[in-house]
């Protein structure tokens, strides 16, 4: 392979050209999945919805994008980034733009769960892109600005939803609306970017890809057949690699139970603290999402100066002690849960929030990237949807306290699962990663001082 070139510093404007177009959709899978928390109250108040109907509205969204990372990720391996790329934001056009017509709970849960699909899909399609284009030394910085951008899409949210409140009962209508025209916005820039030439090579399309990085660099390059051989997803439960399916799929789903059942209630939570101001829900509610996002802004500028491990250890550190403290206090004040759920979301963002678009293209072979991040996406969601789904029935049966116990206990699952499996990959281009999939258990990546093997 020769992509060196992809190291040079000439080609920053272009990076970053594909890392803003990727992670707008990241933008968008925030805002989309963070929305229908602001609009619920709203809803409720609108139509006669129980528990598990509120619980299939909110989860929704999230189980579509179960099947759309492990799907459509598959896809991207098998058809290309771009293509993919392009088509699931049609999905984000189309089915948020019906959500905001819908005229009865299960319309909602069935675009939510269409709209879901193409959220699913971003992941990976972005994610492997992103990684693909980015020069070694910028690639943590650029892979953690997808994370970023998704929660500056959950701060939006409710920015939306603050300005769209005065406008009545149809006011939710509004919100989700949005989402779709933001989304037709990047569809039109995405069209632009080109495939990924280290995706043509793996397929044995080694002057197309010369052709890209002819026009993206202005040199030719010669690219030889990549000798590694064409694996499978299947390969990513063989003996070599399943360390590493283990230890992305294991983290991800750790902070997707704690965060998302955290972030998805927080609205619910405050609520009964606020003396019926729904603004004063949405102001605190708002104050946590700030928090979470400066969490993944300041992870966003240490991932590439003190490493991935350090990071993400100190996040699921961070984010037990904040559950563990909640928890401990059976009578909160509003200050007090936002101020804890506030360090909770910014430590989980600071690393597990923002690494989840690291790790996963950082660890596998091109011929199966995508797939292994649309995997790691889906366990991911399975851990959003347990938290989604469980958290009411245990604030239900013990309370809010006891039931804020659940997350501490698999916050500090993921912080165990990270201190004896997240390796260090920072400072080497995705071959010296491909290269490195037989090291024994218990061994440090070459070249470095520390992290073991994941």
């Amino acid at each position: 392979m020769s992509f060196e070139h992809l190291d040079s510093p000439k080609l920053k404007r272009f990076q970053r050209k594909v890392t803003l177009l990727s992670a707008a959709g990241t933008f968008l899978d925030g805002f989309d999945l963070t929305v229908i928390a602001v609009a619920m109250p709203l809803i409720l108040s609108q139509w006669e919805i129980t528990p598990g109907l509120q619980g299939l509205i909110t989860s929704s969204a999230v189980i579509g994008s179960l099947i759309g990372a492990l799907w459509l990720g598959n896809l991207t391996d098998k058809y290309g980034r771009k293509a993919m790329y392009v088509v699931d934001l049609v999905a984000f056009v189309v089915f948020a733009a019906l959500t905001a017509f819908a005229q009865a709970p299960w319309q909602l849960i069935l675009f939510r769960f269409l709209l879901g699909i193409g959220i699913g899909a971003d992941y990976p399609i972005s994610a492997t892109l992103v990684s693909e284009f980015s020069s070694t030394k910028s690639r943590g910085k650029h892979s953690t600005s997808l994370g970023a951008m998704w929660f500056v899409g959950a701060v939006t949210a409710y920015l939306i939803g603050m300005l769209m409140l005065p406008l009545g009962a149809s006011a939710w209508r509004y919100m989700l609306l949005v989402g779709a025209v933001f989304a037709l916005i990047v569809f039109f820039f995405r069209v632009t970017l080109p495939e990924s030439p280290r995706w043509l090579a793996s397929r044995g399309r080694e002057k197309e890809a010369e052709e890209i990085m002819l026009k993206i660099t202005g040199q030719k390059v010669i690219i030889k057949p990549d000798a590694a051989p064409k694996q499978k997803a299947g390969a990513l439960f063989t003996k070599s690699l399943f360390r590493r399916t283990f230890f992305v799929c294991g983290f991800w789903f750790c902070y997707a139970v704690a965060y998302y059942g955290i972030s998805m209630y927080t609205p619910t939570i405050l609520k009964p603290f606020t003396n019926g101001s729904q603004m004063m829900v949405y102001t605190g509610s708002l104050t946590v999402s700030v928090l979470g996002l400066l969490g993944a802004i300041v992870g966003l500028n240490l991932v590439e100066r003190i490493g991935r491990r350090p990071l993400i250890i100190t996040s699921f550190t961070g984010l037990s002690i904040a559950l563990i403290i909640l928890a401990l206090n059976p009578h909160p004040t509003m200050a007090f849960l936002v101020i804890l759920f506030s360090l909770a979301v910014l430590f989980a963002n600071m690393g597990g929030g923002i690494l989840n678009f690291v790790y996963p293209t950082e660890l596998f072979p091109t011929s199966i990237r995508a797939s292994a991040s649309g995997l790691a996406t889906g366990v991911s969601r399975i851990g959003s949807i347990l938290g989604i789904l469980v958290f009411p029935n245990l604030v239900a049966a013990w309370g809010n306290s006891k039931a804020l116990w659940f997350f501490a206990v698999i916050s500090m699952a993921g912080l165990i699962v990270s201190v004896l499996l997240a390796p260090e990959t920072k400072g080497k281009n995705l071959e010296e990663l491909n290269n490195e999939l037989n090291v024994s258990p218990g061994t440090t990546l070459k070249g470095e001082n520390h992290g073991e093997m994941a």
